[in-house]
């Protein structure tokens, strides 16, 4: 009985790896690799604009939805250096876990604050039009316990 099990379990898993392979060489699909530098490029440029003061470079990285929201980058940046100081003016910036499930992604970024206070980024990215990505959303949360 656990002879067959086991040879279930392995033609289960087999053909789950066959879907994920096929879907991972879908073409026209970048690989779960290329998504990944894609997104950290996104948010490492984003940071690296707010680091010098380049409103317009940080407001450009953000989906439409957020630039609506906000209107301009002066609003933007305004409301990032008063809100989100972890991201704007980060002592320390480490990639974690990244998800991506279709259109949309989570990427875990841990911080430390200006103040010296850690915290976990959690940037909320979407596919556009383009192929791109774009930052849709940022929340600040307590550093998660273990890093991905």
């Amino acid at each position: 009985m656990y002879a067959n099990r086991r040879v279930a379990l392995r033609w289960v898993a087999s053909l789950v790896l066959l879907a994920w392979a096929a879907s991972a060489a879908e073409p026209g699909r970048p690989t779960p690799e290329v998504e990944g530098a894609a997104i950290r490029d996104i948010i490492g440029r984003q940071v690296a604009a707010f680091r010098r003061d380049d409103a317009e470079s940080a407001f450009a990285l953000a989906t439409p939805r957020v630039r609506r929201q906000f209107g301009d980058a002066a609003n933007f940046i305004v409301m990032v250096r008063d809100g989100y100081a972890a991201v704007y003016r980060p002592r320390e910036f480490a990639f974690g876990g990244l998800k991506v499930e279709g259109e949309e992604a989570v990427q875990e970024v841990h911080v430390t604050g200006p103040d010296g206070a850690p915290a976990t980024a959690v940037y909320l990215m979407q596919r556009q039009g383009d192929g791109g990505w774009r930052i849709d959303g940022c929340v600040l949360t307590p550093p998660t316990q273990t890093r991905t």
